[in-house]
């Protein structure tokens, strides 16, 4: 045993034999001796009969990943192959490495074991020690023998790993399954396994079949995965995670799924207060849920008949309400299709998001079509809704090719070959198909290959060539003479292997049966197989044979292989098929056999023994194809449905094998283009074809489609039109007794609701006696049909009671009863008030309004009715909330109700009176909402061109059986002498025949078999007047003008006469009169008339006094006229001649140089006056003199321009400027002038203008101070001193002074105030005189403006005068003084200073005083003066004199320099 542990196995721990107790390791120690020692009585293990294949050797387990031969099954089976029980295989010694040994070595072990079982208990204990030691010996040396043949083998199959790298790969495998748990709500659970496979196996987990996203619910899961051990954590538990959990591992060896269940428990006494208690049924009727609660289930907003292309995405979707509400509960909730229940996958993801059920199909194809089922089962049952969805093919990448086939799957797989099948597409793209491509791509890969070099036209072909193991998946595509269809949606995914083997990786375990049958296998030497059995032709086609038998009995322990061979009929020459490669399944495909030819084939068994003995040869075979293409369909039937749908059902195809479905195909009349209604083959007779046009006539085709084809097309059918089926009606309603006598009763009832797409023919009224509350047989009240919801019964007894019953019928015949009315007494009403109206009608409802109709009561009273009363409420407001619509009794029989609110529902109900009173209430109205409907029209009045007045409705909704009803004031029209209606298509036409005074009313129009399409037109008094206007206008048409006759002058001073019509034909044809005088096309005239425009013109070169007078254009369109008149004379028409005379001599001007605007001048921001003229028609020979009072000032030579702008440009303008300009322009042409006078007013608007720049240019007023008084100021861009300006205090013109002042520097504008005192305060403003407006800039003076202002003032002031009083030295003082020494030195300056400064004088910043060496003197407060009698050298000095008085001092510096003679004369030497 130490050596059997499976590769996988070596890295657990708990499959370490160093990890068992010393206690289990000795027990396993003598249970592996007893058993060896036990080998011998092998045989005994065979009395049952029965036989287990196990293998467990160490060369196979051990050292492969994938054992060689079969899994061990531990099955106990019969001759029938029923499993009985469990094998148990005894634990073996030596005989687990039989291989290898020789049978003189086995015999010698089966000896000793027998002798040492067979001793005597009395032998002596020297021989039994001496046995016991040989026993141990053979023992030692067995197992040495052992370890050296299991080494070898071991290195053998290493090598051998390593020369073929596949034998590693082999499918998942669980090691440890995930165990169920049970556990308490807010608990965690952990769910965990171990898997083996090579490669490793991509594990996925999954929530009753929905794969585990952490990421959607973040905290919730945990997934792990190390060392091959994979966990699932589920976080706080609750009842949602009471679930079934699946663990899958997949990798290119297969897949494999384990199981696990979590239940979640919840403590008692924590169930919700809003749940009671659980309890049981008492009668075991009926679903009871978890907590006594029945659901009730509701599947609203439902998706409908749906249609898609292949490629696109589609979502349906059921809103399901589930009452009650519960918190917490779900549904389950499955979709079918085709009654075939859909799971998640990448085609298809369901979503419930708590009330709406969601299915997403994220890439249509074919395969998708069918009908889809929403089924919601809870604990009370389930309901369920179903739509058909139907899938077109997508368009085709080249043009013509056929559809794409669909529903590829495989039939058989094994590891020699795949059979793939498919369906045949509907849509072969208008020439017949050639065949189908195979494709297969192996998963994890992306590469396709093409299966079939030929196409094949059989829907199924064995797919050869195939790497065992290995997993591929498969498309298909279809050919014809266009080209190649787009592939198929591939298959499911399939692994080449044989199926048992497929089924042994899956995990599948057989049964409990109790019993356990310990057997033990003998190793059998390799043998030659026998004979293959039952070989048959499971499938002949004309491209290939598929051939199966059974492996042969006798095959020993070794696997088999085959041979297959062939032999042509009639021959006895056998070739063998596969010669290189032997087939390792029981089937096989062979392909290159010849069309026509019969062939029979037998197999042989081969091992590494030899080649058994051929099977029996199988009868002969043609090849070609065994199924037939299917017979075409038999008769077609179809019958209408809805509005765009039919019914069409067939007689199945006779004799029909292997049938796969139907096509059927429509087309409308006369089109001949035939369209697929389904996509997909459908099983049986009869089919629903949806999406056809209401209205249109359809006919219909069917054929039948197997694996060998499609069949021809069946007989076309009749044709059908597309619009609801017609049924009988639904039973009427309401039945109330309008009048009772003493032998009869006037009976009303409400029309159905549901007509059955058939105008109603009439009414069937039955009634029955009721006796003590048991009522009798029924008795027919009418044998005739009626037409009114009114019938008086007759024939009955006077003081019994009766009940009633009413039928409706129309063309499809009489529809069931309706309920029992109530039990009615016959008895004579005598009340003075009138019965109920009855047959209210609802027409014409609108968001805010509706009409009301009723029928007046049967029963009068004691007087006739004179008036009706209605009363409306809410739908779903109580009794009291009834109130009257009118306060004055109404003699209509309908009403016009306004003021509705939109989209409430009301009810309505009617009440007659009489002179006696107010009567019974009428049934009330089926609640109507205000609301109108979309594509709702309204009746609209025309008037034709002859006149004809006519009322008109348009009707969208309508069905073929509609009908437009015309009425007047709400009583169907009959009599056609005042009215005359025309119905074409869906519009209709009441024309008035001669309207007149008794046409006027209310006209409706009521549209049959629609939803109450309906409109009304009143026709007042006032409406028919303007009717009749319109009416004769058109009848007595004008010609509509846009202008009348008019006229203006044209280029050279021609007059053009002109009118534009609004509308006028081709046909129109226009008169031109002149004095009554008819005017014909010359030289005088020319007339034109443009027809599209409809502008009338005549142009005339001049006018003469001749022409003088009255002016016509008289129009003629058909029947319809017109005329419009100019007349030019006196005044108005010589004012025209003169204008037109002006524009001819204007026109000869501007034949030569000329001016386009004559010469005027503009004003620069900079104050600069330009004259300028633009001028045109100008050469290089032309020239522009310009003349200033008659003397010329400039000449323009040469301009180098046809058209330009001849510019004077006068800088800094003034009155010397004024005068009389003249440009003069000439050539060889001619010459023009022209003249601007800038004198006297020219010249002051001329400046005005100036002026006006230079006051807009000022800036606002300042204000600023100086040391005389306050100034205000502004600057201007440019002063002219023609400028007039006017300075205001307070709105009045200043009068100036020596005070006041006002002047110009510069560019600035002052006033100054000299000395201001308080009652200078005030509002300040210049004003600029520019002719026009002027223009002002105002200031402020006063409050803080001017407190600052003056106090500025003082402060400049006093700072002046300081400046002007302080001592200053005011000149005299040199800087320098040289002079020789004994001579005298005089220098004196002058003094100023108000008080008198005080004079001091400094040498070398030292005071000197006056003596009689140095005398200094300061004479009239002016003059002071510095005298040295005799100088010498010690006089040398810096001097410096110093004036001082209150307002401050100031000094004066010089330098005194004495020298003697003879050493200046030295000092030149």
């Amino acid at each position: 045993m130490s050596g059997s542990i499976p590769f996988y196995q070596k890295h657990h721990r708990h499959y370490d034999r160093g990890y068992r107790s010393k206690e289990s390791e000795s027990k396993m120690s003598l249970y592996q001796s007893s058993a060896r020692y036990a080998a011998g009585s092998s045989s005994t293990s065979r009395s049952r009969g029965l036989k287990v294949s196990s293998h467990s050797g160490l060369e196979e387990s051990r050292l492969s990943p994938i054992p060689k031969r079969a899994k061990p099954s531990y099955l106990a089976v019969d001759k029938e192959n029923q499993i009985i029980g469990y094998v148990v295989p005894i634990f073996r010694g030596s005989e687990e490495f039989a291989t290898g040994y020789s049978n003189t070595e086995e015999t010698r072990v089966r000896g000793t074991s027998a002798r040492m079982a067979r001793r005597d208990l009395f032998t002596s204990g020297l021989e039994m020690e001496r046995s016991e030691l040989i026993s141990r010996k053979e023992a030692m040396r067995e197992s040495a023998q052992r370890i050296s043949l299991s080494k070898t083998i071991h290195e053998h199959e290493e090598h051998f790993k390593r020369m073929n790298e596949d034998s590693l790969m082999h499918a998942p495998e669980f090691v440890i399954k995930p165990r169920s748990h049970t556990v308490w709500e807010k608990q965690c659970v952990r769910l965990h396994c171990t898997v083996s496979g090579w490669p490793d196996p991509r594990v996925v987990w999954y929530k009753n079949n929905v794969a585990i996203d952490p990421l959607a619910s973040p905290g919730k899961y945990k997934l792990e995965s190390r060392y091959s051990v994979h966990s699932l954590e589920i976080n706080r538990c609750d009842f949602d995670d009471t679930a079934q959990y699946r663990v899958s591992a997949m990798n290119s060896k297969g897949e494999l799924s384990a199981f696990a269940s979590v239940v979640v428990k919840r403590f008692k006494g924590e169930i919700d207060e809003s749940l009671p208690s659980p309890r049981r049924s008492l009668t075991g009727d009926g679903p009871v849920s978890e907590y006594g609660i029945t659901f009730q289930t509701h599947i609203v907003d439902k998706f409908g008949v749906s249609f898609g292309r292949e490629g696109e995405t589609m979502s349906l979707g059921c809103t399901v309400i589930i009452y009650p509400a519960l918190h917490r509960y779900q549904p389950e909730v499955q979709w079918y299709r085709d009654d075939v229940l859909l799971t998640p996958s990448k085609w298809h993801h369901m979503r419930w998001s708590g009330d709406r059920a969601t299915l997403t199909m994220t890439h249509l194809n074919k395969e998708d079509e069918g009908l889809y089922t929403l089924r919601v089962t809870t604990k009370s049952g389930y309901e369920t809704y179903s739509a058909y969805v139907f899938v077109r093919d997508a368009d085709a990448e080249v043009e013509g090719a056929p559809g794409a086939p669909l529903d590829v799957r495989c039939l058989d797989a094994n590891k020699d070959y795949i059979i793939v099948a498919w369906k045949q597409p509907a849509v072969d793209g208008g020439n017949s198909i050639l065949g189908y491509f195979v494709d297969r791509c192996e998963v994890g890969t992306t590469h396709w290959f093409q299966c079939n070099d030929t196409p094949v036209k059989f829907a199924r072909f064995p797919v050869t060539g195939l790497v065992e193991g290995r997993s591929y998946v498969f498309r298909v595509r279809a050919v014809n003479k266009s080209g190649m269809s787009r592939p198929s949606r591939v298959s499911e995914a399939v692994a080449a292997m044989d199926p048992a083997d497929r089924a042994r990786m899956r995990g599948t375990s057989a049964p409990w049966t109790g019993q356990i049958i310990v057997t033990e296998e003998e190793p059998a030497e390799s043998v030659v197989p026998g004979r293959p059995l039952e070989l048959q032709v499971t499938e002949a086609t004309k491209n290939y044979v598929v051939l199966s038998w059974k492996p042969p009995g006798e095959k020993g322990l070794e696997g088999v292989m085959y041979y297959v061979e062939k032999c042509v009929s009639g021959t006895d020459s056998w070739q063998r098929v596969n010669t290189e490669i032997p087939v390792k399944s029981p089937r096989f495909a062979l392909f290159d056999l010849a069309e026509g030819k019969s062939y029979s084939f037998r197999v042989r068994c081969c091992n590494s023994a030899g080649v058994g003995e051929p099977s029996d040869p199988t009868e002969a075979t043609t090849v070609g194809d065994k199924l037939d293409i299917p017979s075409a369909p038999g008769k077609v039937i179809p019958t209408r449905n809805t509005d765009t749908s039919v019914v069409v059902s067939w007689e199945a195809s006779r004799d029909a094998k292997e049938l796969v479905g139907y096509y059927i195909e429509a087309s409308v009349v006369d089109s001949h283009v035939w369209e697929p209604c389904n996509n997909k083959p459908v099983k049986g007779t009869r089919f629903i074809c949806h999406g056809l046009m209401t209205g249109e006539k359809y006919m219909f085709r069917v054929r039948a489609v197997n694996a060998a084809g499609l069949s021809q097309f069946s007989p076309e059918s009749e044709a059908v039109e597309v619009k609801a089926a017609i049924a009988s009606p639904t039973p009427p309603y309401g039945i109330t007794v309008l009048e009772c006598v003493r032998d009869s009763m006037v009976l009303a009832w409400k029309q159905p609701t549901f007509i059955g797409g058939a105008d109603i023919t009439g009414y069937f009224v039955d009634y029955r006696e009721v006796i003590d509350g048991v009522p009798g047989k029924w008795h027919e009240g009418n044998v005739k049909a009626i037409s009114e919801r009114a019938y008086r019964v007759s024939d009955l007894k006077e003081n019994k009671k009766y009940q009633f019953q009413v039928r409706a019928a129309n063309m499809a015949g009489v529809g069931i009863p309706s309920l029992p009315s109530n039990t009615f007494l016959c008895e004579e009403w005598t009340i003075a008030v009138p019965g109920p109206p009855h047959d209210l009608q609802i027409r014409e409802v609108r968001s805010d309004s509706l009409v009301l109709l009723w029928k007046p009561p049967v029963y009068q009273g004691r007087d006739p009715v004179n008036g009706f009363y209605i009363d409306i409420k809410e739908a779903d407001a109580p009794e009291e909330a009834w109130r009257g619509v009118n306060t004055k009794a109404t003699e209509k029989n309908f009403m016009t109700i306004k003021n509705l609110k939109e989209g409430e529902t009301y009810v309505f109900r009617v009440r007659a009176q009489n002179k006696a009173g107010v009567g019974k209430t009428s049934e009330v109205t089926e609640p109507v909402p205000a609301v109108t409907k979309p594509g709702t029209k309204e009746i609209s009045v025309d008037v034709d061109d002859n006149g004809i007045i006519s009322m008109n409705f348009e009707c969208c909704d309508m069905t073929a059986d509609s009908k437009f009803v015309w009425s007047k004031n709400y009583e169907e029209i009959t009599d056609t002498s005042r009215l005359t209606t025309e119905t074409h298509g869906n519009k209709s036409k009441a024309v008035f025949n001669a309207p007149g005074e008794e046409d006027i009313g209310i006209y409706s129009c009521l549209v049959t078999h629609t939803d109450g399409a309906s409109s009304s037109y009143t026709l007042s008094e006032e409406e028919l007047k303007r009717l009749l206007v319109i009416s004769h206008d058109h009848k007595f048409p004008i010609i509509p003008l846009k202008s009348e006759l008019a006229v203006e002058l044209m280029e050279k001073g021609r007059v053009r006469f002109w009118l534009q019509a609004e509308k006028i034909s081709t046909n129109g044809k226009v008169d031109y009169v002149f004095n009554d005088n008819a005017l014909s096309q010359g030289e005088k005239y020319k007339m034109n008339f443009d027809k599209n425009t409809g502008v009338i013109e005549m142009i005339m070169e001049c006018l003469t006094p001749a022409d003088e007078g009255t002016y016509t254009f008289q129009m003629q369109d058909g029947k319809a006229t017109n005329q419009s008149s100019l007349v030019l004379i006196g005044d108005v028409f010589k004012q025209l001649q003169k204008e037109s005379e002006f524009q001819r001599k204007e026109w000869v001007r501007k034949q030569g140089p000329h001016f386009i605007e004559y010469l005027g001048y503009e004003v620069t921001p900079e104050c600069c006056v330009v004259l300028k003229c633009k001028v045109g028609n100008m050469k290089k020979e032309t020239t522009a003199m310009w003349y200033k009072d008659g003397h010329q000032i400039k000449a323009d030579e040469h301009l180098g321009f046809a058209e330009g702008v001849l510019k004077l440009e006068i800088a800094q303008i003034s009155k010397k400027d004024a005068g009389v300009y003249e440009v003069i322009l000439k050539d060889d042409r001619g010459q023009d002038k022209s003249t601007l006078n800038l004198t006297d007013q020219g010249f002051k608007d001329l400046m005005n203008e100036v002026f006006s720049f230079i006051a807009n240019s000022s800036t606002p007023l300042k204000i600023t101070t100086t040391d005389e008084g306050i100034r205000l100021y502004t600057f201007v861009s440019y002063y002219n001193d023609l400028l007039q300006v006017t300075w205001h205090y307070k709105d009045s013109a200043i009068s100036f002074s020596d005070r006041l002042k006002s002047g110009v520097v510069g560019e600035q504008l002052w006033l100054q105030i000299t000395e201001p005192t308080e009652k200078d305060m005030g509002k300040y403003a210049i004003e600029f005189n520019d002719g026009k407006g002027g223009l002002r800039r105002t200031v402020d003076l006063c409050g803080q403006a001017f407190d600052d202002a003056f106090a500025e003032f003082q402060r400049l002031k006093a700072a002046a005068t300081a400046e002007r009083n302080r001592a200053r030295v005011a000149g005299g003082l040199p800087d320098v003084v040289t002079i020789q020494e004994g001579k005298a030195l005089n220098l004196t300056c002058n003094i100023s200073g108000n008080p008198v400064p005080e004079v001091t004088w400094l040498k070398n910043d030292r005071e000197i005083t006056s003596d009689e060496h140095c005398i200094l003197k300061f004479e009239s407060g002016k003059f002071a003066s510095f005298t040295i009698t005799a100088v010498n050298t010690s006089d040398s000095g810096k001097y410096s004199i110093l004036v001082k008085n209150k307002y401050g001092t100031e000094s004066g510096d010089f330098t005194v320099s004495v020298f003697i003679p003879d050493e200046a004369a030295g000092k030149k030497k």
